[in-house]
């Protein structure tokens, strides 16, 4: 039974000495870790900003694309009714 009881003391003053030094190891955050999610912050912004930038871009192109189109329809229909006007003179 004393055998128990002191196997039972040494584990638990185990437990509470790795508990002890598992808290006092999280002590924070350093300054460098500090200056890297600085760092990665800086750039998630920029990196935002330029998703941003090439999103309106991207509308501006397709906004280009469609008017080019309508006027590509525009000529199309006017010469294909140039082309029955020619038809009907011939």
């Amino acid at each position: 039974m004393q055998n128990v009881l002191k196997n039972s003391r040494a584990v638990l003053m185990i437990v509470v000495v790795a508990l002890g030094l598992s808290f006092t190891a999280c002590g924070g955050v350093s300054e460098e870790e500090m200056a890297q999610l600085e760092a990665l912050r800086s750039e998630v912004r920029s990196l935002s900003n330029e998703v941003d930038q090439l999103k309106a871009e991207k509308t501006k192109l397709e906004r280009e694309i469609a008017e080019r189109n309508a006027k590509l329809e525009e000529c199309q229909k006017a010469q294909e009714a140039a082309k029955a006007n020619l038809e009907k003179i011939k």
